[in-house]
């Protein structure tokens, strides 16, 4: 079962955007059925916060500088959000205790789908929205 379901409402309409979100949702969803398979190993588990992290960071670096050279009104708000899921990712990381699957898989089913969901279906559908509208 995956954690994020992948819907049409997250599109924005940036093929680029809408496809590195899909990756993040579908890393997320690896992540989450590995913690609930009986092959998993700790370092499969850290080695993918990390990557997870990583691509989420990247992603949003290329959302940020689309915004700046837009200058767009909401820059602030929408960096301030990417900065509330980086921070629940670092932390989940540094208090990930190896083998303590059911937590980690809890704490994302916590904050990742809700922070996801909400994210795309506010903050970037307004953003490229409004972007596709000064083209």
């Amino acid at each position: 079962m995956a954690l994020i379901e992948w819907r049409d409402a997250f599109l924005t309409g940036d093929p680029a955007v809408d496809y590195e979100h899909k990756e993040l949702v579908d890393l997320i969803n690896e992540l989450y059925a590995r913690l609930d398979s009986n092959d998993r190993r700790e370092g499969d588990v850290s080695e993918f916060l990390g990557e997870i992290n990583a691509k989420i960071s990247a992603h949003f670096a290329l959302e940020e500088r689309m915004m700046r050279a837009a200058r767009y009104a909401k820059y602030e708000a929408h960096k301030d959000d990417h900065e509330r899921l980086l921070d629940d990712i670092r932390d989940i990381m540094i208090n990930y205790d190896g083998g303590a699957y059911e937590t980690l898989a809890q704490t994302l089913a916590q904050h990742l789908n809700e922070w996801f969901t909400n994210h795309f279906a506010t903050f970037d559908a307004e953003l490229h929205g409004e972007l596709g509208q000064h083209d």
